[in-house]
């Protein structure tokens, strides 16, 4: 087969899928294999020829939707998705949708580098030394010049004239 033939796949009645080129039934967890894999295919009805692609790959995301491992399309987006049909935007959002979506794919690994530096800084291990660091960097700014000397164990002669002053002042 060819690199650039596409593999066609005959929808019955029965709806079940056949795989012409390997002369055997597929199931939709197949068919998914093939869009994970990069494959061309193309999804024919076996009576009328017509292509039923698009049918079979929603028929996939929605499976994917109802399995339960998180979900791409909330209802919220899918009711926006549904108002733009018949809108004269139509058009435009199909293609800002797959332009989107390729441009995310074509950054996805500095996407997923992004992702995972913003999820090790929201660790709270992370998160709670960096807040300490800048507690004491802003403490040792109004911090006298000799306290650290002070914090070494040297006694502080500054209490006792302020005891004085004190007095003197009542």
């Amino acid at each position: 087969m060819k690199g650039t033939d596409v593999r066609i796949l005959r929808k019955y009645t029965n709806r079940r899928l056949y795989d012409t080129s390997r002369s055997c039934y597929v199931t939709l967890e197949d068919v998914k294999q093939l869009v994970l894999s990069g494959e061309q295919f193309q999804v024919q009805d076996s009576k009328t020829g017509s292509d039923l692609t698009r049918n079979i790959l929603l028929q996939i995301i929605s499976e994917q939707e109802a399995e339960g491992h998180g979900t791409l399309l909330t209802n919220q987006v899918l009711q926006q998705l549904i108002r733009f049909y018949g809108d004269s935007m139509q058009g435009m959002m199909s293609q800002y949708l797959e332009q989107s979506i390729a441009a995310f794919l074509e950054h996805q690994d500095r996407i997923r580098e992004q992702m995972q530096t913003m999820m090790g800084a929201a660790n709270p291990l992370t998160m709670m030394n960096r807040i300490a660091d800048q507690n004491m960097a802003v403490w040792n700014m109004f911090a006298p010049r000799g306290a650290e000397a002070d914090e070494e164990g040297a006694e502080q002669p500054a209490a006792e004239p302020e005891d004085k002053s004190a007095k003197s002042a009542d």
